[in-house]
């Protein structure tokens, strides 16, 4: 009996595996089907949120301090100055992707001279001399003291308002007779204060603020461009062939 009831036993167990081995190719697609709704969902709530917070920045008070920068910024570069930037990781990116809208070229049907702008994120070799001599902390302050003067402007970005390297550079500048303004998020944290000029996104998701601090970049880059040329201070050039 005992033999008997071992091999009922091997046998149902067989069958039970056949059925499942039969039942995982639909349960595998319908798995891969509710994956795939879900990540869409999120792709979508995520697209939201960043036009939310971007329709949140079209009230005059968000738009103020990006008018004030700009009339500050133009001011230091009529009278001879530049605009400084600097940041972290994507927003170091951003600082260098926005000197070079300046210097370079920032609309394509537009050509003119360059506007004087520098990334305080230099090469690798000054980088990593400064943190391996002195420190990364110091970098930026290091830099300004270096290359800054009376009447320059700098733009400092931090998501969190609490970059120990910004704020670093952002009291040095003020010390120094240069106008601060920060691109922050979240409640601006301990640059805010250090800022002549702040716009502040109101979030705490690092990717939103990014996306919201390059929208204003631009759109600040471009007042500064249309302000300058009103003022015939840059010379328009011809079209490159």
């Amino acid at each position: 009996m005992a033999a008997k009831r071992d091999l009922s036993s091997s046998t149902a167990a067989a069958s039970t595996t056949a059925s499942t081995a039969t039942a995982s190719p639909a349960t595998a697609s319908t798995t891969a089907s509710t994956t795939a709704a879900d990540e869409r969902e999120g792709l979508r709530r995520l697209f939201e949120e960043s036009i939310r917070l971007k329709q949140a920045m079209l009230t005059d008070n968000q738009l103020e301090p990006l008018i004030a920068m700009a009339g500050s910024i133009v001011q230091s570069i009529i009278a001879g100055g530049k605009l400084m930037l600097c940041g972290n990781g994507g927003s170091a990116a951003d600082a260098q992707h926005l000197a070079a809208e300046l210097l370079v070229r920032l609309r394509p049907h537009i050509n003119r001279d360059g506007i004087p702008a520098l990334a305080l994120a230099m090469d690798s070799s000054t980088m990593t001399a400064c943190g391996n001599d002195f420190a990364y902390e110091v970098l930026y302050q290091r830099m300004l003291c270096t290359l800054g003067r009376s009447g320059d402007v700098l733009l400092g970005i931090t998501t969190s308002g609490r970059s120990r390297n910004v704020n670093l550079a952002l009291r040095a500048a003020r010390g120094a007779g240069i106008t601060t303004l920060g691109f922050l998020g979240g409640d601006g944290g301990e640059a805010q204060a250090l800022c002549d000029h702040a716009l502040i996104v109101p979030s705490a998701r690092t990717g939103r603020i990014q996306e919201v601090h390059i929208t204003a970049g631009h759109a600040l880059m471009e007042l500064i461009e249309d302000r300058l040329i009103s003022a015939k201070h840059v010379k328009m050039q011809e079209t490159p062939s």
